[in-house]
This record gives structure tokens, C-alpha cells and sequence, in this order.
């Protein structure tokens, strides 16, 4: 654990629309890492523990994960007002939603908020899903600000950029001819990691499995008109992620893709 000074607050969207609150720091050295963010969670917990910009505070790494701030240890003197829960997404200016029994503020707007687009990329090509060699965080929004890659399917189209690509510093032939394998070798993916890759919301890991062994294959689990009854019956599913399935594969586009 060690003190430091928050700079700045900036509102972070996630792939599931969810704002989370990230503290800009005064950078300080843990354990050999040099950490200048920390996350606040989500608004209540910022409430709960009274954090402004200009406190002195305590931060903490556990392990790999993300640092966070634990309490104040020192109100800044002339502390600013409060930080205020947005009622419009910060990145595409949507309505916000808070659902009764989370604490976390979402923006409404799955369908063209580009925070949400991205990260939902990023999950996708990420080590615990298609794992993509070599195409990583810093590939992705490049080909992203380019238009090349604005949803899963332009993953396995790229080759169609190639000589733009080309021309782009730190690619060459070597580089992109390895990137297009890669793509390529990708396809071939359990099916339990496909699902956990689209990123529908409560749909981890396990529930990916379980998913995986009931429909067998992406056809069973699209085109099935029993899809209620299938998923009430599957132990270890709740409502909430029976009901976050369901409306995914409702969504034309989603099954279109």
C-alpha cells in the first residue's frame, strides 16, 4: 500500500455499457510497477468512501489486477464538489441506466456507442477467447480509426486492406502475412471459447461451458425456438444471464454477424 495524490476522475465505458470511475494519479512506484490509474468502482463506492480530486490516498495492487484506491488519508484543502452520476454516457452522449439491484451506472446504448463496440472487440480477440497471435490492443484500435475492423466479421477480412496496410509504419510483409495466418487459424475454436468471445453479458467462462455442452454447436443455440424452456432447464444459469441470452440472439444484427 502506498499514498498518492488523484489528479483527475475520467469516466471509463466498458463493453457492457458500464461507466466506471478511474482516478488519474500522481505517479508512484509499487513493488517495481510504475501505476498513475486506479479504479473507484463504481459512484456509490466513491460516496461510501468520500473521494475528491486533490486527496492524498491510499492505493493498493493485489496481484495483476488494476489498482485501487482503499480511503483518503488526506482531504485536499480546498476539496471541489462532488463528482456526479452522469445521466448521458460520456462517449456517445446516450441516456444512462441504473438498474435496481446493481450498483453500477450503463449507458443504454449497445447498439452504436463506440467505447462499447470496441471493448466487446478487444474481449473478442483477448487470450481467453479467439487469442489471436499478434493482434492485440494496439492492432486493434489502429485498424479501428482506419475502418478496417468495425465488427467481429472484418477480423477475417483484412486482407482486403493489404496494400494500405502495407504502407502503415511498423507493418511489413512478414508482420501481416503472420497477422492474416493467425485470423485464419483462429476459426478453428472450441465452442465453449466462441460463446465466452461474443461477450454477452453474464456469460463468463463456466457458463460458456455449460452452454457449450447443451447446444452443441452455434445453429442449436441461434435457430431454436425453445431457447427459454432450454436455458431454464440448464443448472447453474439464473435468470439474469437466461434473460441477457435471449435478448442477444434476438437482436438481428448480433445473429446476422
Amino acid at each position: 500500500k502506498i499514498n498518492t495524490v488523484i489528479r483527475k476522475i475520467d469516466l471509463q465505458v466498458g463493453r457492457t455499457g458500464a461507466i466506471t470511475p478511474v482516478a488519474r494519479l500522481d505517479p508512484v512506484n509499487i513493488s517495481g510497477v510504475i501505476v498513475s490509474n486506479a479504479t473507484l468502482h463504481n459512484f456509490d463506492e466513491i460516496k461510501k468512501k468520500d473521494i475528491r480530486v486533490g486527496d492524498i490516498v491510499e492505493i493498493q495492487r493485489a496481484g495483476d489486477v488494476i489498482p485501487q484506491v482503499i480511503k483518503v488519508i488526506k482531504k485536499s484543502v480546498n476539496r471541489n464538489t462532488k463528482l456526479t452520476i452522469p445521466t448521458y454516457c460520456p462517449v456517445c452522449q446516450s441516456k444512462t441506466i441504473k438498474e435496481k439491484d446493481e450498483a453500477v451506472v450503463r449507458c443504454n446504448n449497445n447498439i452504436n456507442c463506440k467505447a462499447q463496440i470496441l471493448g466487446q472487440l478487444k474481449h473478442f480477440i483477448s487470450n481467453k477467447a479467439l487469442n489471436i497471435d499478434g493482434f492485440g490492443e494496439k492492432q486493434l484500435i489502429q485498424f479501428w480509426n482506419l475502418g478496417f475492423v468495425l465488427n467481429y466479421t472484418d477480423i477475417f477480412k483484412i486482407e482486403k486492406y493489404r496494400n494500405k496496410i502495407l504502407k502503415l509504419e511498423g507493418w511489413g510483409q512478414l508482420s501481416l502475412n503472420n497477422l492474416l495466418e493467425a485470423c485464419e487459424a483462429s476459426k478453428k475454436i472450441q465452442f465453449d471459447k466462441f460463446i465466452y468471445a461474443l461477450g454477452i453479458r453474464y456469460v463468463g467462462e463456466t457458463i460458456s461451458i455449460l452452454l457449450a455442452r447443451e447446444f452443441i454447436n452455434i445453429s442449436n443455440l441461434i435457430n431454436n425456438n425453445k431457447i427459454q424452456d432450454t436455458l431454464s432447464n440448464i443448472d447453474g444459469l439464473g435468470p439474469k444471464a437466461v434473460n441477457s441470452i435471449i435478448n442477444y440472439f434476438k437482436n438481428t444484427n448480433n445473429k446476422k454477424i
